[in-house]
C-alpha cells in the first residue's frame, strides 16, 4: 500500500517552493503565466485531507527533484483554497494529474503515482515520439528506461517508417522508441533492415523483431518483450498486469529469498506460456491480504493461484500441496486446457428477496444480471462503506418506485456484496454502480453522477433498453462528495484489491 506521509503544504501567495521542494505550488494569479512559461508541465490538484494525495506527495517531490535537471516541472494546487481554478480543468476528484504543453494541450497523466514511474513518464513526454539517433546516442539511448524499443529502418523503406511512427505515437506513453537508418548499426546489432530489438534492464537484457512491420504484430510483440518473464506484483505494476488482457498467476511467499527461489523453479513453466499467461511473485508479508481475493487462504504461505483478470476469475492452487515444478506444471497445463473449474466465492443465494432491491450473490450473478431480457442496474457495495450506506434508503426508495411500475418484470435494482462474493467485475471501490441493459451485457454502462433517486432513474432511462422512466417525490439533491472518487479507505483496502 502506498505510504501514508503527507508533506506539510507551502506557503502560498502568489508562486511558492520553499527550499526543501522542487514543487511550485500555484494559484489562480500564477497559473496561466507558469503553464505559458515552461514547454511541459505537470500538475497535480489536490485536497490536504485526500490519503492518497498523502501518500503521492513524497512521491511526487522526489520526481520533481530529479526531472528538474531536464527542466521538466511538476506543480500542484490545493483545490480547496483555488476551487474555481481547478473546475476550470474539470477536476472532479483528487488527487488528478494533468500534464501542460501551454494552456491549448492538456492531456491526463496515466502513469503510476511512484517517482520513478513518474519519472519515466515524463521524460517520454518531453521526447520526440521516435528519437533518431546516430552511433554517438545509441548506447546511451538504449538504458535510458527500464525498457526501449529501436528500429533499424532503410531511410528508403517508406511504409516501415511509417508504421514504427504510428506505433510510436500511439505508445509513447509506455515505452522509449528509437530509429536509425545506419546499416552499419543494424550489422553491429545483428539484424537486418526493417527490424525492432527492445532492450531491457532485465532478463535476457532484448528481445528482436524480424516479422513483417505491421500494427498488431509490433503492438503484440512490444506487450511481451516487455513483461518480465517472472515479474513481481506490486503497487507499481498491478494496475498493468490487470489491463494487459492475459491470466495472472501469482507466487506468493514471505520472504525474497523464497520468492527467488520459486521464481526460478517455475520459470520454464512461464517460458512455455510466455504471451499467453503472466507470471509474477507477490510479497504476502505486505500483501499476504491479496490472497484472499483469489480464494486462497491468507495465513498460509507460500501459495499460487492464477487469476484470469478479463472474467475476473480464480483459479487458486491447493495450499496443502507444496509448490514444485511438477505440480505447478500440471495445476497449469489443466488451466490452459480449460479442464479446470474456477473457485466461486459466495453467499448463499437468498430463500426469499425481502426488500425491493434484489439481492446477487455469486452464484446466482449470471442468472440475475446477465439475464438478456432485463435491464439490471447492480450496485456492488461493501458492508463498512459509508458511501454505501448513505445511499441505502435511496436506493430502496429506487427500487420500490420500479417495482411499482409497468416496467416491474423490465427493470432490475439490484445489489451484490463485492467482499463476499466473487463478481466477474474488477471494482475499483465502493459504491461502483453499473447498468446491463437487455440485449447488451457484454456492454455495462458505469454510473457517475450524483446519487440521487432522480439521477438515476434518468441514468437507467437513458441507457436501458426500455427506456424505462417512473416518477418520484422531488427530493433535494445531495452531489457526490470529491472524496467518494479516493475509492476506498485503508480498511477497504484489507478487503479490495487497492492494497496493490
Amino acid at each position: 500500500m502506498y505510504s501514508a506521509f503527507f508533506l506539510g503544504l507551502l506557503a502560498a501567495a502568489g508562486v511558492s517552493a520553499d527550499a526543501a521542494s522542487d514543487v511550485t505550488q500555484l494559484n489562480k494569479d500564477t497559473f496561466t503565466d507558469f503553464i505559458k512559461g515552461n514547454d511541459l508541465v505537470l500538475a497535480e490538484f489536490f485536497a490536504p485531507w485526500c490519503g492518497h494525495c498523502k501518500a503521492l506527495a513524497p512521491e511526487y517531490e522526489e520526481a520533481a527533484t530529479t526531472l528538474k535537471e531536464k527542466s521538466i516541472k511538476l506543480a500542484k494546487v490545493d483545490c480547496t483554497e483555488e476551487s474555481e481554478l481547478c473546475q476550470t480543468y474539470g477536476v472532479e476528484g483528487y488527487p488528478t494529474l494533468k500534464i501542460f504543453r501551454g494552456l491549448e494541450s492538456i492531456t491526463p497523466y496515466t502513469g503510476q503515482r511512484k517517482a520513478g514511474a513518474i519519472t519515466s513518464y515524463m521524460i517520454k513526454q518531453s521526447l520526440p515520439a521516435v528519437s533518431l539517433l546516430t552511433s554517438e546516442t545509441l548506447e546511451d539511448f538504449k538504458t535510458a528506461d527500464k525498457v526501449v524499443l529501436v528500429a533499424y529502418i532503410d531511410a528508403s523503406d517508406k511504409a516501415s517508417n511509417e508504421t514504427y511512427t504510428k506505433i510510436a505515437e500511439k505508445y509513447r506513453d509506455s515505452y522509449l522508441f528509437g530509429a536509425t537508418n545506419d546499416a552499419s548499426l543494424a550489422e553491429a546489432e545483428g539484424v537486418k533492415s526493417p527490424a525492432i530489438i527492445l532492450y531491457k534492464q532485465f532478463d535476457e537484457g532484448k528481445a528482436t523483431f524480424t516479422e513483417k512491420f505491421e500494427d498488431e504484430a509490433i503492438e503484440k510483440f512490444a506487450k511481451v518483450a516487455s513483461t518480465p518473464l517472472i515479474g513481481e506484483v506490486g503497487p507499481d505494476t498491478y494496475s498493468g498486469y490487470m489491463s494487459a488482457g492475459l491470466p495472472l498467476a501469482y507466487i506468493f511467499s514471505e520472504t525474497a529469498e523464497e520468492r527467488k527461489t520459486l521464481g526460478d523453479a517455475l520459470k520454464p513453466i512461464a517460458e512455455k506460456y510466455r504471451g499467453k499467461i503472466n507470471f509474477a511473485t507477490i510479497d504476502a508479508s505486505s500483501f499476504g491480504a491479496h490472497a484472499g481475493n483469489l480464494n486462497l487462504k491468507t495465513d498460509k504461505f507460500p501459495s499460487f493461484a492464477i487469476q484470469e483478470t478479463v472474467k475476473n476469475q480464480k483459479f487458486p492452487f491447493d495450499q496443502e500441496k507444496e509448490i514444485t515444478h511438477d505440480t505447478i506444471s500440471a495445476f497449469v497445463d489443466d488451466f490452459a486446457s480449460g479442464k479446470m473449474e474456477p473457485s466461486l466465492k459466495s453467499e448463499e443465494i437468498p430463500e426469499k428477496q425481502e426488500g425491493a432491491v434484489t439481492v446477487v450473490v455469486g452464484k446466482s450473478y449470471e442468472s440475475i444480471v446477465l439475464d438478456d431480457t432485463k435491464d439490471v442496474l447492480i450496485e456492488f457495495y461493501a458492508p463498512w462503506c459509508g458511501h454505501c450506506k448513505a445511499l441505502a434508503p435511496k436506493y430502496e426508495d429506487l427500487a420500490s418506485l420500479y417495482a411499482n411500475s409497468e416496467f416491474k418484470d423490465k427493470v432490475v435494482i439490484a445489489k451484490v456484496d463485492a467482499t463476499a462474493n466473487d463478481v466477474p467485475d474488477e471494482i475499483q471501490g465502493f459504491p461502483t454502480i453499473k447498468l446491463y441493459p437487455a440485449g447488451s451485457k457484454s456492454k455495462p454502462v458505469n454510473y457517475s453522477g450524483s446519487r440521487t433517486v432522480e439521477d438515476l432513474i434518468k441514468f437507467v432511462k437513458e441507457n436501458g433498453k426500455y427506456k424505462a422512466s417512473v416518477s418520484e417525490k422531488k427530493e433535494e439533491e445531495t452531489p457526490v462528495a470529491p472524496a467518494a472518487t479516493e475509492s476506498t479507505s485503508s480498511e477497504a483496502a484489507q478487503e479490495t484489491h487497492d492494497e496493490l
